[in-house]
C-alpha cells in the first residue's frame, strides 16, 4: 500500500523558516518523481515544486523559487521542503504527492497518491 505522511508544519512569523518532511512507503522511492502541492484557504491546489527520479533534477514555481528547496533522502524514504523567507501568502495546507509536474493548478487525479497534508501558517 502506498503511503505518504507529511509533518513539520506550524505557525511562523513572516521571514521565518520551516522544513516539511514527507515519509513514503509502498513504492520504490529512489526512481519516483515526487512533488509538493499546496492549497491556500479558499483556493484551489497550486503546484509548488517537483523532484525527478534518479537525476533528482528539481523544479519550482516562480512564487517560491529562490526561497524553497526540495530534496530527498533515499535511505530514509523521505522528501523534504525547506522553506525560507516565508510570506503570508505561503499560508496553506502543504501536500506531498507521488508524481511529476502536471499543471500549475493540478487536480487530485493528476497524482498517483497524496499525503494527508500539513498546515503552514505565516503570520505575525
Amino acid at each position: 500500500e502506498v503511503q505518504l505522511v507529511e509533518s513539520g508544519g506550524g505557525l511562523v512569523q513572516p521571514g521565518g523558516s520551516l522544513r516539511l518532511s514527507c515519509v513514503v512507503s509502498g513504492f520504490t522511492f529512489g526512481d519516483s518523481a515526487m512533488s509538493w502541492v499546496r492549497q491556500a484557504p479558499g483556493k484551489g491546489l497550486e503546484w509548488v515544486s517537483s523532484i525527478y527520479g534518479y537525476s533528482r533534477n528539481t523544479f519550482y514555481s516562480d512564487s517560491v523559487k529562490g526561497r524553497f528547496t526540495i530534496s530527498t533522502d533515499n535511505a530514509k524514504n523521505t522528501m523534504y521542503l525547506q522553506m525560507n523567507s516565508l510570506k503570508s501568502e505561503d499560508t496553506a495546507v502543504y501536500y506531498c504527492a507521488k508524481g511529476d509536474y502536471k499543471n500549475h493548478y493540478p487536480s487530485r487525479d493528476d497524482y498517483d497518491a497524496w499525503g494527508q497534508g500539513t498546515q503552514v501558517a505565516v503570520s505575525s
